[in-house]
């Protein structure tokens, strides 16, 4: 059986570095709310290395304030995202639709890299806006481009 990486070049697709399913991003009206659902309900404790209390890691390119659940004993959390600004997509997103399912974010070893080979296969890039001062080390991809799903990349944790 060959290996997933000559899987993927066989394939023409090109050698992918991502190496896993870093979070589920979804959208919430309030961190009350997902509170309530992924860690009473669900037993997902809220990772206080990635989500300083009170207002989680805030993500000046889309205005919110963000809050990452732990999932099980793996890698891979929840992120919740609490839209704060009203011209910003993810506020938009959530006005249209609702809480919930926003993105998939996967963890590669080289964000830049990974980000130009999946533009080279037809995904399309989003640009954000990036305050003065500021460096995101994130990429996101249309979801028209990429079977109706946001599609981020970020480093992969070493945990």
């Amino acid at each position: 059986m060959a290996s997933h990486q000559a899987q993927r070049a066989l394939s023409g697709g090109g050698i992918s570095m991502i190496t896993g399913l870093d979070h589920i991003g979804v959208v919430a009206h309030s961190i009350d709310q997902a509170v309530d659902v992924l860690q009473n309900q669900m037993g997902f404790p809220l990772d206080l290395s990635r989500s300083p209390l009170p207002d989680g890691a805030y993500f000046a390119p889309e205005g919110t304030h963000n809050y990452f659940f732990q999932v099980g004993e793996g890698q891979t959390q929840i992120e919740v995202l609490i839209p704060v600004l009203e011209e910003k997509g993810t506020y938009k997103y959530l006005q249209r639709f609702g809480a919930g399912l926003h993105h998939w974010g996967y963890g590669c070893d080289d964000v830049e890299a990974e980000a130009a080979r999946l533009a080279g296969q037809g995904l399309r890039r989003i640009d954000l806006d990036e305050p003065a001062g500021t460096k995101v080390t994130a990429a996101f991809f249309h979801p028209k481009s990429a079977s109706g799903i946001l599609t981020e990349l970020v480093p992969t944790r070493m945990r």
